[in-house]
C-alpha cells in the first residue's frame, strides 16, 4: 500500500468519524426519542458509535506504525477502518429505526469480533483497549439482531 492509499483511507475514515461524531450527542436517548427506541436500541446504538470511534482511533494509530515500517500493523489497520464503517453504518440504522438494522447488527457484530480477535493478538495497550469496546459492540449488536428476529 503505497503513501497515497494510505492518505485516502484516513481521509475516508476520517469523513466517517466527523459524521458520528455528530450523530455522537444523540448516542444517548433524549425524553421524545424514548417514545420509539427501548434500552437495547439504546445501548446497541451507543456501543457501535463508540466502538466505530475507538477504530478510527485504532486505524490512525496501525497507520503510523505501518508508515514506520511495521507492515504487520497494515492488516489492523484495514481491519479496524471496515469495522468502523459497520459500526457507523449501524449506528445511522438504529438511529433512524431502519427496519434493516437487524441485517447490519449482524454484519456488525461479525466486523467487532473480527477486529476484536485482530487487535486482542497484540499487547499493546491501544490494541487491548480497541478489543474490548469492539468485544462489548459485538454483544450488544447480537442482542439487538437476536431482538429484531423475535
Amino acid at each position: 500500500m503505497d503513501r497515497r492509499e494510505m492518505l485516502s483511507l484516513f481521509s475516508a475514515g476520517t469523513v466517517g468519524l466527523v459524521t458520528l461524531a455528530g450523530r455522537e450527542a444523540s448516542a444517548e436517548p433524549s425524553s421524545s426519542e424514548h417514545n420509539h427506541m427501548d434500552k437495547t436500541h439504546a445501548d446497541c446504538l451507543k456501543a457501535c458509535v463508540d466502538c466505530a470511534k475507538s477504530c478510527e482511533m485504532m486505524f490512525h494509530h496501525c497507520l503510523k506504525l505501518t508508515a514506520q515500517g511495521q507492515k504487520d500493523h497494515a492488516k489492523s489497520a484495514q481491519i479496524a477502518l471496515d469495522c468502523a464503517e459497520f459500526c457507523g453504518l449501524s449506528a445511522k440504522l438504529i438511529a433512524r429505526m431502519s427496519p434493516l438494522m437487524g441485517i447490519s447488527c449482524t454484519a456488525c457484530a461479525e466486523a467487532c469480533k473480527k477486529c476484536g480477535d485482530e487487535c486482542g493478538k497484540s499487547d499493546m495497550a491501544e490494541m487491548k483497549q480497541c478489543a474490548e469496546v469492539c468485544r462489548k459492540c459485538e454483544q450488544t449488536c447480537r442482542e439487538m439482531a437476536k431482538g429484531m428476529q423475535a
